[in-house]
């Protein structure tokens, strides 16, 4: 049986779901467990990964459980797990580039030995004023910019809203644009 031949069992459990249900949580995860980790681990290639990417939507649906219509959770749940893919691609290229724009390992110039100690110093102080955020502030810039996490999923596992995410971003931003001026004219 397909993950979407089940929809008279979907909107029974889905029903239940909605009504704190746990059994009818256990009896979805043990319906579509198995399909999903082939699903998840086809696409990654490893199994830890897959797993991690399962359970974290199952974990969303459970949390999300009276937020959502739905009457088909073999649907819902494959592309839940195909979404939570693309974004673990998306936050992965994003480490990529930024660890190769800011890595340490950078090539220095020959005729600028110190340049190499300058940019450290610079990334320390950048990271001083990242760390005096305020800590929610903070940790929505760090969610954001280090980790690549889109604002649906922060506001989600802060359990806040979008607006409040972005509003958090962009404070931090100005503030780092204000005080990186300061940085720059020490240095240059």
């Amino acid at each position: 049986m397909s993950m979407t031949d089940q929809p008279n069992n979907d909107i029974l459990w889905m029903e239940r779901l909605r009504d704190n249900d746990a059994a009818a949580f256990t009896e979805i995860y043990e319906a579509y467990r198995e399909k999903l980790l082939a699903l998840a681990f086809n696409r990654l290639s490893d199994i830890q990964a897959a797993e991690d990417i399962v359970q974290d939507v199952f974990i969303s649906l459970w949390n999300q459980r009276h937020n959502h219509q739905i009457n088909n959770a073999g649907a819902y749940l494959a592309t839940a797990v195909k979404y939570k893919i693309l974004d673990r691609f998306r936050r992965e290229q994003l480490l990529r580039q930024y660890q190769q724009v800011y890595s340490t390992d950078m090539p220095v110039p020959s005729n600028a030995p110190d340049a190499a100690l300058q940019f450290k110093h610079i990334q320390q102080l950048l990271q001083e004023e990242v760390n005096k955020l305020p800590e929610k502030c903070r940790l929505i810039f760090q969610y954001s910019r280090e980790q690549g996490m889109p604002v649906k999923e922060i506001a989600q596992t802060l359990n806040i809203s979008h607006k409040t995410v972005e509003n958090q971003i962009t404070k931090a931003l100005r503030h780092l644009k204000g005080n990186i001026k300061h940085l720059f004219s020490t240095f240059f």
